[in-house]
């Protein structure tokens, strides 16, 4: 909910932003460019406001604005949770949490539902890591069938039900990078019917009006194909981040997890 809230935010931020550069800035400019290469007799210059004056490429950007933010934000959190968790011995922490606490209530043997209670204590913000869910649910099964085989099955059913989140989640990025280059080519259909309905203007000698239509044809299209390309890239680092995330984690319980409870087990 809390993520929800943060991008339709960073939508409405996005917004705000865009318009009011196109209102002060984009949109003037480009006029008066426009005038003055007109009152010359000349075409309009190929200058940046010009190219990004219309409708379709201001939703682009804001587009673009949006589509970095809900990227960058879950690159911040992937790269947060390995730097942070993945240099924890957490199975440790909780095992040694545990022992002070069996000390505390006059001694006592520490088991495994122990330390699973000791993971389920965490802050909620740790709990609702990718490792910590993946790690409690290999040892919650552990606990329920005193199998190592099932608990390593439990984790790589995490494994890929956390993968399969987090796609879930990149859907919306997906589509909006789907989104933008359809606004681009709506720009190129809008430009291309304005030319021809200029057509008559053009066959008596006037083709300023059919120039300045293509213009906006092919500069939408122009526009959406190159923030496509820039927001396609970042995707692509996102989920490589994602997926040596998955890797992180599946190799972190069988060091830390698997491998202590395989040996408790030959030790019993």
């Amino acid at each position: 909910m809390v993520n929800m809230i943060k991008s339709i935010l960073a939508l409405i931020a996005s917004i705000v932003v865009v318009h009011m550069s196109y209102l002060a800035y984009i949109r003037p400019q480009a006029s008066k460019l426009i005038d003055a290469a007109r009152a010359a007799g000349q075409a309009p210059p190929r200058d940046f406001t010009i190219i990004l004056r219309d409708y379709e490429q201001e939703i682009c950007i804001i587009l673009l604005l949006w589509g970095a933010f809900l990227i960058v934000s879950k690159c911040l959190a992937v790269l947060r949770e390995e730097r942070h968790l993945f240099s924890l011995d957490l199975y440790k922490e909780a095992e040694e949490h545990a022992i002070e606490i069996a000390r505390e209530n006059g001694g006592g043997d520490v088991t495994q539902k122990d330390i699973l209670l000791g993971l389920d204590s965490l802050p909620s913000s740790l709990r609702d890591t990718a490792l910590l869910k993946v790690l409690r649910a290999g040892l919650r099964r552990y606990l329920i069938t005193g199998n190592v085989q099932n608990a390593a099955d439990a984790i790589e059913s995490g494994i890929d039900a956390v993968g399969s989140r987090m796609d879930a989640e990149n859907s919306m990025i997906r589509y909006i990078i789907w989104a933008i280059p359809s606004i681009g080519f709506i720009g190129t259909v809008r430009g291309i019917g304005e030319a021809l309905s200029q057509a008559n203007q053009a066959l008596s000698g006037d083709i300023g009006g059919m120039t300045g239509s293509l213009g906006v044809a092919f500069n939408s299209t122009l526009v959406a194909l190159l923030i496509s390309i820039v927001l396609m890239f970042l995707l692509n680092y996102l989920q490589r981040l994602q997926d040596d995330l998955l890797v992180e984690t599946q190799s972190y319980c069988e060091e830390k997890l698997l491998n202590r409870i395989s040996r408790v087990d030959e030790a019993a």
